[in-house]
């Protein structure tokens, strides 16, 4: 056949794709919602009560964000929860994903003295939502952990889970009788894995392949007690669900190889399944408990380095989801790689590959985040056949730039592209997928990047002292896909 014949026919097939993928709708109860968290948008950081988080020590005692940018103001939003609640509601979604601060509840941690003002501040929040017929979607823990606890160890110290699930049991019982989705984690793989040199001052004693697993084990234990509580003193009365929610970058294979079709599994169930696998099966991913405790043994430690679970921690882990939340925003090329030196002690040396990115996928406006829309697919494929097709919800995902533009046709083409991957997800492979959340609700601080990205469907004018906040173009897009369920 000539190039030409196959141009045209590559290109029929082309519009006839989209044109099935125009046809395919979101089901009616299908949900969409908007997200944030506490420290990237709240502001008064020391105001009324508020104790200090790890963010607060870590923005003001060291230069990781660029420009010393800190969440001391922020967008201010605990002077503007209203107008949050206002932008919400222009959007037209069916849910707000918010995190509560920790430190702006119980200053130091402890339950032992509340903060009022924290509770009143949430409350009002809540309530109108609730007023404007938007559903409250609560995140326990999005990487703010109180400061008192920090010197102690922070998620390397057992001490953590209770204290977490003391904290996890008030918030139901000051917030529960109306937020019927509690999300008890965000990403415990970034501030386990990825942030572990700032969760606690244990990085000086304990290097990365045994402080970011300590975190690990603690995290699972106090998800698991946590859902337990829920379910034993509050579930019956307050009829809401709980999970966590895990971040996954999809990991394809760098090549057609054997090799590089292991890695990529491979690096899958280091990143997502050393998570979801305790709580969906049971226990860690054989692959991830057998090269730590081979690697382990070569260094030459008693045991692996990965705490294992006891047959009673197993059981008492397993089945602690009644979803599970999913934050995606890139894909990855993974190939084998070569063993690294046997006395490199890391979670990179662990895993054992090597990835990196297609030149040819279109970037965003930050480097890491390519547009590959596919990835997400992928992934909700793979859950779908790993996990025995389990409740997604994904509770993240998002466009950067790097302007804030209110003319943001990028981030609306993106948002097309990503739910018409969900849709195929959806219509073609049965993925039980039932809500999409955009990150974000508006530009702020986004962590190490500090305020030089921009992934909120409303700008900020973070040189206004009143922080104003203006709707983007995307706005329009997002509420037009809720209210007729079609993308185009």
């Amino acid at each position: 056949m000539k190039t030409f014949q196959v141009l045209q026919l590559s290109l029929i097939f082309s519009i006839f794709v989209n044109l099935v993928q125009s046809q395919y709708l979101f089901p009616d109860d299908f949900k969409f919602g908007v997200a944030s968290s506490a420290y990237q948008i709240e502001g008064a950081w020391n105001v009324n009560g508020k104790g200090m988080s790890i963010w607060d020590r870590i923005t003001h005692t060291t230069d990781i964000v660029p420009d010393n940018a800190t969440g001391d103001i922020a967008c201010d939003s605990y002077h503007n929860w209203e107008r949050d609640v206002e932008m919400v509601k222009e959007t037209g979604v069916d849910f707000y994903r918010f995190s509560l601060a920790w430190t702006r509840i119980f200053p130091d941690g402890y339950i032992s003295y509340v903060n009022q003002d924290g509770v009143d501040y949430y409350n009002n929040i809540i309530n109108k939502l609730i007023e404007n017929d938007i559903e409250p979607v609560i995140t326990l823990y999005h990487w703010d952990l109180p400061q008192m606890f920090s010197p102690q160890g922070g998620w390397a110290n057992p001490a953590i889970i209770d204290l977490f699930t003391y904290y996890a049991k008030k918030a139901f019982e000051f917030f529960g009788d109306r937020v019927k989705l509690w999300i008890t984690f965000n990403e415990p793989k970034v501030f386990c894995q990825d942030f572990n040199l700032f969760m606690s001052a244990a990085n000086e004693v304990y290097p990365s392949g045994v402080i970011d697993y300590m975190c690990t084990y603690h995290v699972l234990k106090a998800h698991a007690e946590t859902y337990h509580i829920y379910n034993r003193e509050f579930k019956a009365t307050q009829k809401g669900r709980i999970s966590l929610t895990l971040n996954f970058e999809w990991s394809e294979p760098g090549s057609d190889s054997p090799e590089d079709i292991a890695a990529a599994e491979q690096r899958r169930q280091f990143e997502f399944g050393l998570y979801a696998n305790p709580i969906i099966n049971f226990d860690y991913p054989k692959i991830v408990k057998d090269r730590i405790a081979e690697r382990s043994k070569q260094q030459g430690f008693p045991e692996s380095r990965l705490p294992q679970f006891t047959l009673a921690e197993k059981l008492r882990i397993r089945g602690t989801y009644d979803f599970l939340g999913l934050n995606h925003y890139s894909t990855w090329h993974v190939f084998a790689a070569a063993e690294r030196d046997i006395a490199e002690i890391s979670y990179e040396s662990d895993m054992g590959t090597f990835r990196n990115q297609s030149n040819e996928w279109p970037t965003s406006g930050s480097d890491w985040n390519k547009v590959v829309p596919w990835g997400l697919r992928r992934i909700l494929q793979w859950i779908k056949k790993t996990y025995r097709n389990p409740i997604v919800l994904i509770t993240e995902c998002g466009y950067p730039d790097q302007t804030g533009t209110l003319d943001d046709e990028p981030r609306q083409d993106f948002l097309r592209d990503y739910f018409n991957a969900t849709l195929e997800a959806i219509h073609e492979d049965q993925v039980n997928v039932q809500a999409f959340t955009i990150w974000s609700l508006m530009d702020n601080l986004e962590w190490q990047q500090g305020y030089r990205i921009k992934f909120g469907l409303f700008h900020v004018d973070f040189e206004d002292e009143a922080r104003t906040r203006t709707a983007k173009k995307s706005v329009a897009y997002v509420r037009s896909v809720v209210e007729t369920r079609k993308t185009d």
